[in-house]
């Protein structure tokens, strides 16, 4: 039993050593941090709680607390899925910042007064059936998040989530490092993506894996855009260079769009 609690107590403080590395490293390289909160819901009732929350309460305390931007996206499949979700991105300058948001949260009037439905709901009428957290580290060459510069409406906008996993921690690795030395971030920015964020997962339900988002005008733009990628130079001679093969297992795309009240 004593050796079990001591590997237990050794396998926390390995954890708090590790994300304390991760926090400085990051700091010095003046890199953000990503939390994307994932809620899963069923009903009409609960989406409209959500969208309420977010827009009136989660946002503008998050605001308040200094975090300028903060992304809400629904999936274009949510109408006819069972497990309908919401992508919430928060920016964070730091580690630290993920651990008191919540503590700072109690301690908004304007957010206590304004979360009533959301915070007090019901046990049997809770607002979503569970949540997932997804922490991020920003890719080196992408430390920071940026708004999009498209010129449609926001609600033709379509803006895709896509998480590559890989077999192994030394090919996810390898997969990162196509996108930053390799050049792949420079080769989505030449060609126009509108990236939101590139992210190395830290924590999270599948791993090894990256993230990362793009946006585009429309459907018919986003088809555009990766046909040109597909069919571009660099990019034919970067896939097929042999240090870089089979470093994705499964490739996750999420088309989604924007709420009203996002920030992005």
């Amino acid at each position: 039993m004593v050796l079990k609690r001591n590997r237990f107590l050794g396998i926390v403080v390995s954890g708090i050593i590790f994300f304390n590395q991760i926090n400085a490293q990051s700091k010095n390289m003046n890199r953000e941090f990503y939390e994307i909160k994932l809620y899963h819901f069923n009903t009409t009732a609960q989406e409209e709680i959500l969208d309420r929350y977010l827009s009136e309460s989660f946002i503008p305390a998050m605001h308040r607390s200094g975090i300028k931007h903060i992304g809400v996206f629904k999936p274009l499949g949510n109408d006819t899925a069972t497990d309908k979700r919401i992508y919430v991105l928060t920016p964070l300058s730091s580690l630290d910042q993920l651990l008191t948001l919540p503590q700072q949260l109690q301690q908004d009037a304007g957010y206590i007064k304004s979360s009533g439905s959301y915070s007090d709901a019901p046990y049997h009428t809770a607002p979503y059936t569970r949540i997932e957290s997804i922490i991020l580290r920003a890719f080196t060459f992408a430390p920071h998040a940026n708004l999009p510069a498209l010129q449609s409406d926001k609600k033709d906008r379509i803006y895709e989530l896509r998480s590559y996993e890989s077999p192994t921690e030394k090919l996810y690795w390898n997969k990162v490092h196509m996108f930053n030395e390799g050049g792949e971030i420079p080769l989505f920015k030449r060609l126009n993506f509108n990236a939101i964020f590139y992210g190395e997962v830290i924590a999270g339900s599948r791993m090894p894996n990256l993230m990362y988002m793009t946006s585009f005008e429309n459907l018919a733009d986003r088809e555009a855009h990766w046909q040109t990628f597909r069919a571009d130079p660099e990019w034919k001679v970067l896939s097929a260079k042999p240090e870089y093969q089979n470093n994705v297992i499964k490739n996750e795309q999420i088309l989604t769009r924007a709420t009203p009240y996002s920030d992005f």
